[in-house]
């Protein structure tokens, strides 16, 4: 009887690796991920700056071009653009001398399918879509 119970839990255990290995390989971000991403987003500023580099698109913005847009005072900025950073959804490159901020589109598209992953059951939803897909 307990080889055959070990036997059944060595194949849950590997049904459950298997779906792990499935949602890694489909691009579903992991909960944690997407926790972490809602929480930085769940600050005004952050919420600003962050649709400052979506709408500015792959050029990415400075820190400078960024604090003159919302005008924050730089140790704030700073602080904010960290978080975002941390949370995955903005990348920072070094160029020359400067900061380059930047959305970082697959996190951001990653978080959005994770919210509306089998919305409605995987049936066609009421509402429809006006938007183009991002990115």
């Amino acid at each position: 009887m307990s080889t055959r119970l070990e036997g059944s839990t060595l194949h849950i255990a590997s049904t459950l690796l298997a779906m792990i290995h499935q949602f890694h390989k489909n691009g579903i971000m992991e909960e944690n991920d997407v926790i972490k991403g809602l929480a930085a987003l769940a600050q005004p500023l952050r919420l600003q700056v962050f649709r400052a580099l979506v709408v500015v698109g792959e050029s990415g913005l400075t820190p400078g071009a960024i604090q003159e847009g919302l005008g924050t005072p730089p140790a704030t900025l700073s602080f904010h653009l960290k978080e975002l950073v941390n949370a995955g959804l903005v990348t920072q490159e070094r160029a020359s001398r400067n900061l380059i901020y930047r959305a970082n589109y697959a996190r951001m598209n990653g978080l959005l399918s994770y919210l509306t992953n089998n919305c409605c059951q995987g049936a066609a939803c009421a509402v429809e879509r006006k938007i183009a897909p991002c990115c």
